[in-house]
């Protein structure tokens, strides 16, 4: 095979992308990203010792954060980026092999001791640096669990860092997990990793909350238009809030009027930004249908993190990157100078250029339900559980995607009794945010509480209700978690949800292909995970506790 892929949950076959990834990325990338993983598994080798000796590597854990970023599903697509990226990673391990090589007593792992000489192709390492070069299959579906999850909560980790919130024991996690794969370690200790791993992004989670409302208020319940004003747009994606902010400050007083669209919606939510008036809306649905939605909106668009997919030529020439997403040929925002803000003025200049967007609906979507907004609602929540009005929350959080077989995930929604409240947070919320699902004596049916990080919230009100309710289980309360998960994030989530106890988790569309089948059984026995089954089988389960 030329590749080999299975991280997301379209992979090929739900088995991995052997020629070409589902999401469009080339094996030469595929490869590439593979030898990126091994730098910094080779970095966190040396990392270990120099954590040992208590000397500072904020540089190096900073670099496996944006790195490990980098890689994930519909992140990063261009090559010479990903190039640049393992040259600094080599820089980075040859600089601690001259202060650590001498604390090892044996042989270094190759990915410590691999020194390519100028010029040298890194895919030429591509094939020892795939997953499937170490180990059987019960360890390699334990270490892919590792990484994936802590690809997501090096994303996570990233965005608190940009808004100036770092904490050294999530990095720091971040070289022991990857220094890990490098050993032949048992099963137990490999699984105490996994959990480990989800104790940190319940960590990262709850810092990356600090940090966005630290930076822009507590999320408010906000109502937010669908359609489009008269003039021209840029349309801004992805998850990074400092760029939105850096944008809308750049863009006031222009006559242009700046749109969220995918995983920006939230945005909406933080009072902050309700003070730019150019902040018209949000522009079309989830990150899959951006190849209509992006032609038909005719101005330029930002891509702040991942979730690009391959460009059609109606918007080719009108897309930008920036941060840690990437793709060939397409025109790539710089990271700020410390102290400074990025420069948006070439999508400022094309905007003035373009078209106003083409109103695709009209409408409105209400959000904002984080778990501030919830808890100060506790009292009226509590009342309706207790009076009988609300027999069920259903948490359908997570990721969104193009497999047909998610429109389950809609269907639930609409067949769910009346006195059922749906929790989200994640794109998934696209397959159900816009239907007219009603009320419950003046709580929605839906409450949105935002970005898929912002699964945080759930699980905090969650634990929240189970105190107000006296009980000593999170599990005995009336909610139910029916989630949908596409990548990396969602695993870290995913991960998260287990180290807090919660149990019965029903995942879907797919179980993650990276699960071996003595690994998924020590998940259905500890934690009680199951798949998705159908709609009228699964609403019936859930409204009974199962």
């Amino acid at each position: 095979m030329s590749m080999f892929c299975f991280q997301c949950q379209e992979t090929a076959k739900n088995t991995g992308c052997t020629v070409r990834g589902v999401c469009g990325k080339p094996e030469g990338t595929a490869g590439l990203q593979d030898v990126l993983i091994y730098v910094l598994k080779g970095i966190s080798v040396y990392g270990e010792q120099a954590l040992k000796k208590g000397d500072p590597l904020i540089e190096e854990e900073r670099f496996i954060a944006e790195s490990l970023f980098a890689t994930i599903t519909n992140a990063n697509f261009d090559d010479d980026a990903i190039k640049g990226l393992i040259g600094k990673g080599l820089d980075l391990k040859r600089r601690l092999a001259v202060k650590y090589a001498s604390s090892f007593g044996g042989a270094l792992p190759d990915c410590a001791s691999w020194d390519p000489k100028p010029g040298v192709d890194p895919l030429s390492k591509s094939v020892d640096a795939s997953i499937l070069s170490t180990g059987g299959e019960d360890q390699r579906s334990l270490r892919s669990l590792l990484l994936f999850g802590i690809k997501g909560i090096a994303a996570y980790a990233h965005h608190a860092s940009v808004l100036g919130h770092e904490e050294p024991a999530i990095y720091e996690f971040l070289v022991e997990a990857l220094a890990s794969m490098t050993k032949e370690l048992p099963v137990d200790e490999m699984v105490a990793l996994v959990m480990k791993a989800g104790k940190t992004a319940v960590d990262t989670m709850a810092l990356l909350d600090k940090a966005n409302t630290s930076a822009y208020g507590k999320p408010r319940i906000t109502t937010v238009d669908t359609g489009v004003r008269g003039n021209p747009g840029i349309l801004v994606s992805g998850h990074d809030l400092k760029d939105l902010e850096e944008l809308l400050d750049q863009t006031e007083g222009k006559g242009i009027d700046v749109y969220t669209h995918g995983e920006m919606l939230p945005a909406h939510y933080y009072p902050f930004f309700g003070k730019y008036k150019h902040l018209a809306g949000n522009y079309g649905g989830s990150w899959w249908k951006q190849g209509e939605e992006f032609a038909s909106f005719n101005g330029p668009i930002l891509m702040t993190t991942n979730c690009i997919i391959p460009l059609k030529d109606a918007y080719r020439d009108r897309i930008f990157t920036t941060g840690m997403a990437g793709y060939p040929g397409v025109k790539h925002i710089p990271d700020r100078k410390k102290g400074s803000h990025k420069d948006f003025s070439a999508i400022i200049e094309l905007a003035k250029k373009c078209s106003p967007p083409v109103e695709i609906e009209k409408g409105k979507i209400t959000g904002g339900f984080a778990h501030d907004q919830v808890l100060a609602l506790a009292d009226k929540v509590v009342d309706a559980v207790k009076s009988g009005a609300i027999k069920r929350f259903v948490v359908m959080a997570g990721c969104d995607g193009r497999q047909k077989g998610r429109s389950y995930f809609t269907e639930v929604a609409e067949e769910l009794p009346k006195d059922t409240v749906i929790l989200t947070a994640g794109c998934a919320k696209y397959r159900y945010n816009k239907l007219e699902l009603g009320d419950i004596g003046g709580i929605p049916r839906v409450l949105d509480a935002g970005q898929c990080n912002d699964s945080y919230s759930l699980a905090v009100i969650a634990l929240k209700l189970k105190e107000a309710f006296g009980l000593d289980d999170v599990n005995k309360l009336p909610i139910s978690f029916d989630i949908a998960w596409y990548e990396q994030k969602a695993v870290a989530v995913l991960l998260a949800l287990l180290y807090l106890g919660f149990k019965g988790i029903r995942l879907g569309p797919t179980l993650p292909a990276f699960l071996s089948p003595a690994v998924a059984r020590v998940l259905v026995e500890n934690f009680d995970i199951k798949p998705i089954g159908d709609v009228a089988g699964d609403i019936a389960a859930m409204m009974e506790g199962r």
